[in-house]
């Protein structure tokens, strides 16, 4: 609605709600650190978990804060900003989703604090942008190499993202798993080591416990064996992967036969069976023992199959045989005819096992497999879903490790290291955005701060001490959770991949930043229900009953 010449004049759609200036960014700010104080407390080793329950009622449980953040359903747009940055840091790292989240909500309440004060935000934006450069730069700059040789690094780093899980008990036992995985199927190529966790295929089966998850260096298809005259093992597997139905093809057309004699029809069953059966001699021939179909295998053709020892599975996914074909070295072929000798894939055994109450079939003993598959178990659903989300989180900070070669100390140490050098660095610009960038360095410290608080201790006592060993020249003191004192992370073993810590720190500037532009929220009213809802009573607003008339229109 404005103003013109005392006539007001509507702009907006009627009953659109606008919300201008400082209430807008109040509005937008508190919003945001709601939902960052609700993930808060699910920071580190010593976090609480979260219970969610969604529209239908089911229920998870789980401190990663991607998770938490997709599972609640939010509504303030503000605040939907906060869970982009959540999904695009777990999608980039598979990490430090709740570091991010929880350095945006500090770096908008320190810019309140600031606009409050009469700064205007762009000078802060610009101020924040030039404090996550020397940010990025000192964290560079203290990070250390992490190769492919460096196997104990890359271990303390899987124990590190997993101690803060509801299976951080059995990290000693996960984190091997984790770092064998991402090693076999790590990759040279001309921009360097590549590691692509897709290749590695997670099955979850509830029952037993989460110390009876194994790796299989090959691939484990969740499906059974199509035949019980089938063997059950076959060693030295010789693999025929088929993108081809191993039936009769009904033709697409109509067509109607006229048999007017039983020899006729005879004929017409012999040589049905007979094309059966050249289906099972035409992958005999080849001389493989194994046939993994992505479509049907007839029962004749099963029954053929099975009298020639071969082992068949079918109905098999589209990336399961992509996975299969990496791990064995054998090809999808589209048709039997084409099948041949060369197209084979091999394994040491491909074998039927009964996993709690399903049967899967495990190709093992793969020759140098670029694909591995990993199965998870656990007690319940519940225990097994929160275990393949942290095996997630682990595979994912191998794969940050390996690839860009750095890693740096955990335990805030990190956040302390750049809190203080942008204290230094603020010293040298001019004007008021050396407040925003020393505001900037207050925000970095949330992090060994929470830490301190869900370890239930003191947190200015904490960061009073770290802010000594860092002024001193020790850059690797963190936070000990199990003692509240300072301690080195290096020596302790927790370390986390740079590429973690970078990314959350620039994405959480970025939707700082962003929402700190926001000065004027317009809001379209939501469409009313349809006519003729629930009882065929329903009318549009404003048109309720006799004589009513839309408002402003009296």
């Amino acid at each position: 609605m404005a103003q013109m010449q005392g006539v007001p004049v509507l702009i907006l759609k009627e009953g659109t709600e606008r919300a201008r200036g400082r209430d807008a960014r109040e509005n937008n700010i508190m919003a945001v650190r709601a939902l960052a104080d609700a993930v808060r407390s699910s920071l580190g080793p010593r976090g609480q978990d979260k219970m969610l329950v969604d529209s239908l009622g089911d229920v998870t449980i789980t401190n990663d804060g991607a998770t938490i953040l997709d599972e609640i359903e939010v509504q303030h747009p503000a605040a939907k900003m906060l869970v982009q940055v959540a999904k695009a840091q777990d999608a980039e790292t598979g990490d430090g989703t709740t570091s991010a989240v929880v350095v945006c909500g500090e770096l908008l309440k320190q810019a309140l604090g600031l606009i409050t004060s009469g700064v205007h935000p762009t000078v802060i934006i610009s101020g924040y942008r030039k404090a996550v450069d020397k940010a990025t730069e000192v964290l560079d700059g203290m990070s250390v190499e992490c190769t492919l040789e460096d196997r104990n690094k890359l271990l303390k780093v899987v124990e590190t993202s997993i101690a803060s899980k509801l299976i951080a008990e059995a990290k000693d036992f996960l984190a091997p798993i984790a770092v064998d995985s991402v090693l076999q199927i790590t990759e040279e190529t001309n921009s360097g080591l590549v590691a692509d966790i897709d290749h590695i295929k997670v099955e979850k089966k509830e029952g037993g416990s989460v110390r009876d998850t194994q790796l299989v260096r090959g691939v484990i298809v969740d499906k059974e064996i199509v035949h019980s005259e089938m063997p059950r093992r076959v060693s030295k597997a010789k693999i025929a992967l088929v993108n081809a139905s191993m039936e009769v093809e009904k033709t697409e057309m109509d067509a109607e036969i006229r048999i007017t004699d039983p020899e006729q029809m005879k004929s017409f069953l012999d040589e049905e069976q007979r094309m059966l059966k050249s289906i099972s001699e035409k992958v005999k021939a080849t001389g493989a023992n194994v046939v993994f179909g992505q479509k049907g295998i007839d029962d004749k053709v099963q029954h053929y199959l099975a009298k020639d020892g071969i082992l068949a599975v079918r109905r098999i996914k589209k990336s399961d045989m992509e996975a299969l074909a990496r791990a064995t070295g054998g090809s999808v072929v589209s048709s039997i005819d084409h099948l041949t000798e060369a197209h084979l894939g091999a394994c040491e055994t491909v074998e039927e096992r009964k996993v709690g109450d399903d049967k899967m079939v495990f190709v093992e003993g793969c020759k140098d497999p670029k694909t591995v598959s990993v199965l998870i178990r656990g007690g319940t659903e519940r225990v097994v879903d929160e275990a393949e989300r942290a095996f997630h989180d682990a595979v994912s900070v191998v794969r940050d490790a390996v690839e860009d070669a750095k890693i740096v100390p955990g335990g805030g140490a990190p956040e302390v290291e750049v809190a203080s050098q942008l204290r230094e660095y603020a010293g040298t610009l001019k004007g008021r955005e050396q407040i925003a960038v020393n505001r900037f360095a207050d925000a970095m410290e949330i992090i060994p701060k929470t830490l301190a608080e869900n370890a239930g201790h003191d947190p200015i006592d904490v960061i009073v001490a770290l802010r000594a060993d860092h002024g001193s020249g020790k850059n690797t003191m963190g936070v000990d959770v199990h003692s509240g004192k300072s301690k080195d992370m290096m020596k302790a073993g927790v370390l986390e991949p740079l590429r973690v810590k970078t990314h959350a720190v620039r994405s959480a500037t970025e939707a700082a930043s962003l929402i700190l532009r926001i000065d004027d929220v317009i809001a379209s009213k939501r469409s009313a229900a349809p006519p003729g809802g629930p009882g065929m009573g329903g009318m549009p607003p404003g048109m309720g009953g006799m004589g009513g008339m839309p408002p402003g229109m009296m």
